[in-house]
């Protein structure tokens, strides 16, 4: 039991970290709050609902992951180094990746629902 209260502690302490101090978390934090209410309204069934939040809170946890990546680089070296830009190249795409495909559900499922559909 000890270490779920410990795991909970360390990712509160993370939760209140990048929520303080990076900006792009704060604004997936903002489009998590925006996307709760605006998914009840674009959605037809629970399914869709959950699909919409849940791209969301992918796009989240990508960012979480990109962030730890650039720390742990940081920590290693703040000197130029190939790989780590590479490594930091990637977690950026990553979180690109995952911008895209956030928006590509969100279109399809906001399409879908004026055309009449279901989602």
């Amino acid at each position: 039991m000890m270490r779920l209260i410990h795991a909970w502690q360390n990712s509160l302490r993370a939760f209140r970290r990048l929520a303080s101090g990076e900006a792009a978390f704060r604004q997936e934090l903002a489009l998590l709050v925006l996307a709760l209410p605006v998914g009840w309204f674009v959605s037809t069934s629970w399914s869709g609902y959950a699909l919409l939040v849940g791209a969301v809170l992918l796009l989240m946890l990508v960012e979480v992951l990109n962030t730890g990546i650039e720390a742990a680089c940081n920590a290693v070296s703040r000197e130029f180094n190939a790989d780590i830009q590479l490594a930091k190249d990637c977690g950026s795409l990553a979180v690109l990746i995952a911008v895209v495909l956030a928006a590509g559900i969100w279109i399809v499922a906001i399409a879908g629902r004026l055309a009449g559909g279901a989602v």
